[in-house]
């Protein structure tokens, strides 16, 4: 049997140290070690296919559909505000371009400016509606900074309240959300401000 030499070593289950073996892999399937998994199978779609193109792009989709179907909060001339179907919190929302490029340096003027109001006006809004402490406001740009669909610009808006969940979902697996998106949506939409953007 091989193993690794006495400073290789993993902790069992009885917190005895054993020697890990190199010529078997699956022997160290369920030993215990110092880091914790995260499993997100559902984002192998976007390793196996890649980003999508123009024509499957979901932020190119969403503004052909209805506000609700869509989850579209509200819609500027250059860009629009709607919830991700996949929310860190209750509330969590995406401001997109219409136009489909990947980079905020590839962003027009226009874009910048209406990308930057929308996303004033949803931090308003969100707090009105939700009285939250704080938000988390950013974009990934690109698939290696985090951004699941990266060939489409967007950035995020996160409420953010002083007893919210953290890092449950990471430590837990487990997302708390409260609200069902459907509903999330049309309390902001209702109270979004209708001369706005």
């Amino acid at each position: 049997m091989a193993r690794l030499n006495d400073s290789h070593e993993a902790a069992g289950a009885d917190g005895i140290d054993v020697p890990v073996r190199v010529d078997d892999p699956s022997y160290l399937v369920g030993v215990p070690d110092e880091f914790q998994r995260l499993w997100t199978p559902h984002r192998m779609v976007y390793i196996q296919q890649g980003d999508p193109g123009h024509e499957g792009c979901p932020f190119c989709v969403a503004p052909t559909l209805g506000d609700e179907d869509a989850l579209i909060v509200a819609r500027g001339k250059h860009a629009y505000a709607l919830l991700n179907l996949f929310p860190y919190n209750s509330g969590h929302l995406l401001v997109c371009p219409y136009r489909h490029f990947a980079l905020y340096d590839e962003a027009t003027p226009e874009e910048v400016a209406e990308i930057s109001s929308l996303t004033q006006t949803a931090m308003r809004v969100i707090r009105e509606v939700s009285r939250n402490d704080g938000f988390n406001v950013g974009m990934n740009q690109g698939a290696v900074a985090g951004a699941g669909i990266s060939a489409h610009l967007h950035q995020h808006i996160v409420p953010r309240w002083a007893q919210d969940a953290n890092f449950f979902p990471i430590i837990a697996r487990t997302k708390a959300l409260p609200q069902l998106l459907g509903d999330v949506r049309a309390e902001l939409a209702n109270a979004w401000p209708k001369n706005a953007d």
